[in-house]
């Protein structure tokens, strides 16, 4: 766009109610589809009315960058997310705005700190060994949905972790009340009708706060180094810190989003691997020459090549395929004026197989990401499974050194195998999972004498 060059008014794409809604639909059940045809036939700004809502979408590392840099504040993280989840997971994280959510975050920091980091990483460490070790109990080769052993296995760490405490008993309720929450993203009805998505949200939500309100004051008076007693104690410059109910929201919202995504991306992988078993058995070399039996975390730093892995899976699958943003008040983009009060979406999946910055995209590839290619480094915006910019994942190296670990377990104990002609049916929204479970077969590794 030229200097001093008047804005273009974004005109709505002209289709009929039934091709409204069926964009609509493709946009929950197939983003990646979705977005490649609305790109392809209307360009990188696309202005949609769903009723008396404007949707504009908008395609690119650029879009990827103004969303996530949000220049001026023209777009609200909270407006957005409090339409899709603020009746289930309120004022967590992510559904907040500028300087209160900078507040908010620079309170959590106390539990992403290098000590906090490396006392869940002795926590974490013998409690994957003992989980994945435990998955095929003889040597007969056996098969196994993986997504939900490997949800349960992430549940009970984060309950570890997170929590401080095993769930034992409680377990069953929990998961369940989490499931309802994370399903109550996808409601097709904003009212809470009795059997409803949301319905079944909202009361799952209540069973979490009945659980962990009781905890605080004890959490708090205690000198506990799990998440929640750090949150419970944490403190700003005068001596302030969270209400209560500050710190269930985001102990809720914490526990969703650490074993939902890293459940997301280590699944992800795992079926990387069965399709590409050649990378399996290079990842597997990899661990074997770090030489140790329990790694320690300076080890899984060695661990390059997963690293590749890790993030090509979460370029091919990212857990969140879609950011939603409000315009607070009209801004340009590419030459075009975005209206105030839309709903502005960017796409990670959409720039994640773009060949405008992947060389074969659709392909699995991990050395994309090696230092001789660097196809990542390309553009700053066009890789972001982790978001970016002020809503950078909080949990980002904790994820990381949770894959590596349960990678490293994985690797050491067992191949693992699909169908030939096997491919994982995948739901990308709210998060990305194998709609089947991902059924494997799994077999015992053989172990050097």
């Amino acid at each position: 766009m030229n200097v001093g060059a008047t804005p273009k008014p974004l005109l709505p794409i002209k289709v009929g109610f039934i091709e409204s809604w069926r964009l609509v639909k493709l946009s929950y059940s197939d983003p990646l589809k979705h977005t490649q045809e609305l790109e392809r036939k209307y360009g990188n700004v696309v202005l949609h009315k769903v009723g008396k809502m404007s949707v504009v979408h908008l395609f690119g590392a650029e879009a990827n960058r103004l969303s996530l840099l949000n220049p001026g504040q023209v777009l609200s993280n909270k407006k957005a997310w409090d339409q899709i989840i603020g009746r289930v997971f309120p004022n967590g994280l992510m559904l907040r705005d500028g300087d209160d959510h900078r507040y908010h975050r620079r309170l959590m920091q106390a539990g992403f700190k290098n000590k906090a980091m490396q006392g869940y990483f002795e926590q974490m460490s013998p409690q994957v060994a003992q989980s994945v070790g435990s998955w095929l109990s003889q040597t007969e080769p056996k098969g196994v949905k993986i997504y939900p052993i490997i949800k349960q296995m992430t549940l009970d760490l984060a309950a570890t972790i997170f929590l401080g405490m095993n769930l034992g008993a409680e377990v069953t309720k929990i998961n369940q009340a989490f499931e309802a929450t994370v399903a109550a993203s996808l409601w097709r009805m904003p009212i809470a009708l009795p059997g409803t998505l949301l319905w079944r949200g909202i009361r799952a939500r209540k069973t979490m706060c009945d659980f962990f309100l009781p905890m605080i004051s004890e959490k708090r008076a205690g000198d506990g180094q799990d998440l929640f007693s750090l949150l419970c104690r944490a403190t700003d410059e005068d001596g302030q810190g969270y209400t209560d109910q500050d710190i269930v929201d985001h102990i809720n919202f914490l526990m969703m989003a650490a074993h939902d995504t890293t459940t997301s991306a280590l699944t992800s992988m795992t079926y990387a691997l069965a399709k590409n078993p050649e990378w399996q058995e290079r990842l597997w070399s990899e661990v074997e020459g770090l030489g140790v039996d329990t790694p320690s975390s300076n080890d899984l730093s060695q661990m390059v090549e997963t690293a590749w892995v890790m993030k090509e899976a979460l370029r091919l699958y990212p857990p969140l395929s879609t950011l939603p943003k409000f315009s607070n008040k009209p801004f340009e983009f590419q030459g075009y004026m975005v209206p105030a009060n839309a709903l502005v979406v960017t796409y990670p999946i959409h720039t994640h197989h773009s060949k405008a910055y992947w060389d074969n995209p659709e392909h699995f590839d991990p050395l994309r990401f090696s230092d001789e290619r660097k196809e990542h480094k390309r553009n700053a915006y066009s890789w972001i499974p982790f978001s970016g910019g002020a809503h950078m994942c909080i949990g980002l190296h904790f994820a990381e050194m949770q894959i590596k670990l349960v990678m490293f377990e994985m690797l050491k104990n067992y191949r693992w195998t699909v169908p030939k002609g096997y491919e994982m049916p995948v739901q990308q929204s709210p998060i990305s999972k194998p709609t089947d479970g991902l059924p494997i077969t799994l077999s015992r590794r053989p172990q050097k004498v």
